[in-house]
């Protein structure tokens, strides 16, 4: 990170400590990971980050953690060092954290000292199952079923685009019980993948790869000892889950638009051009001068977002949203600057600025896609004009 941006009122001392902290330990320590077989590197990174004590962060200290409780500013901070550095690594500790939320958030005394300690420890991986086929953006249209039947849930439906899927040790599965319509009647529930009912119907291929699947429910037999929070609390569990972890999706696409500047420096100042280098042009200072503005933008919107949920407790629903957009959308445009920088090397594969051109495109779309943001942030907007 930007010490520039460290040093600022919004971060303490354990914050800095933490960011000098993982940036010494990943360059070393993700280099000696194989990513050619992606779902072993997950595994591997999952087990590498919970040895190192890094996934501490993504627990309360009372299950393991390293603060009393989840600090979205830590959360920031190592989801932009690692994105830095390997953007599966980030994507393996974002899960861990996003993964087990709800079950730190609501999940019964029983259930959180089961789980949590070995999700800091790196022994299990976690999962969010909140998507739908058709059922994305509009929660309200979920499909998927859980009804009551004695002491169980009985679990019918389809999930998809759920990370981790196929790998994960546990699932947390939003499903309707039909309380009353709309996102009022949803509830959560930890389901695990040897349940009976339990079926990977797909794995799903992106352009960066990650683990991915669809999932499917088939009178999966849930103990009722296993929903999170009381019934029809799910849709609460979710946005409150999301509202801790999207902050740290900005500061994600910060860490690999930092990377693309950092790459970009390099080359220009290495690569011959009429007579003096690429960075001599003052296209290219220019371009530069964008991509750098570009990212302290990001960054202070993240800082304000995170440091107001942390030091104020108060909701920060339009903060993160904003830093959310803000910061994928400048992360695009500073990585294609960088790819174009880079010219013909810019799509090699193997270069880095090619692959983070793959990696920041679904972090536009994923917990909210730029547009649904915007929508976010209008509607808080108005809400507080009527106010």
């Amino acid at each position: 990170m930007d010490r520039s941006i460290l040093d600022l009122p919004f971060y303490g001392p354990e914050h800095r400590a933490l960011s000098d902290e993982l940036n010494g330990w990943a360059p070393t320590a993700l280099s000696a990971i194989d990513h050619h077989d992606t779902d072993r590197a997950c595994r591997e990174l999952v087990a590498a980050l919970g040895q190192a004590g890094f996934l501490r962060y993504c627990v309360p200290a009372r299950f393991g953690g390293a603060l009393e409780q989840l600090d979205s500013r830590a959360l920031c901070i190592a989801r932009e060092t690692l994105a830095y550095h390997d953007g599966l690594a980030d994507f393996a500790f974002a899960m861990q954290g996003l993964g087990s939320g709800a079950i730190t958030l609501s999940g019964s005394p029983e259930i959180q000292a089961s789980i949590l300690p070995r999700v800091a420890s790196g022994e299990a991986i976690a999962a969010f199952a909140l998507t739908e086929p058709d059922a994305g953006s509009d929660v309200a249209a979920m499909s998927c079923s859980a009804r009551l039947d004695g002491d169980h849930y009985v679990l019918d439906g389809d999930k998809t685009w759920i990370s981790n899927g196929g790998i994960a040790d546990f699932y947390c599965v939003f499903a309707r019980t039909g309380e009353v319509p709309g996102t009022r009647g949803i509830s959560a529930f930890v389901v695990y993948p040897d349940m009976p009912g339990f079926e990977v119907v797909e794995r799903l291929e992106v352009i960066a790869p990650h683990p991915l699947a669809r999932l499917r429910f088939t009178n999966l037999r849930v103990p009722l000892a296993n929903r999170l929070g009381a019934p029809a609390e799910g849709f609460k569990i979710a946005m409150r889950t999301l509202d801790i972890f999207r902050a740290s999706v900005a500061a994600a696409a910060t860490g690999f638009a930092r990377r693309a500047l950092d790459e970009a420096l390099r080359h220009a100042r290495a690569r011959p051009m009429f007579g003096n280098t690429l960075a001599d042009l003052q296209l290219t200072q220019a371009a530069l001068g964008d991509m750098a503005t570009a990212i302290d933008e990001a960054a202070l919107l993240t800082a304000r977002a995170a440091w107001k949920r942390d030091v104020l407790r108060r909701p920060t629903t339009r903060e993160a949203a904003m830093a959310k957009m803000t910061a994928t959308e400048n992360a695009q445009r500073v990585i294609d600057a960088a790819v174009q920088m880079h010219g013909g090397q810019g799509v090699r594969v193997g270069v880095k600025v090619e692959s983070l051109y793959r990696e920041i495109r679904a972090l536009r779309i994923y917990e909210g896609a730029t547009e649904v943001q915007k929508l976010i942030i209008a509607r808080e907007l108005l809400r507080e004009a009527d106010a």
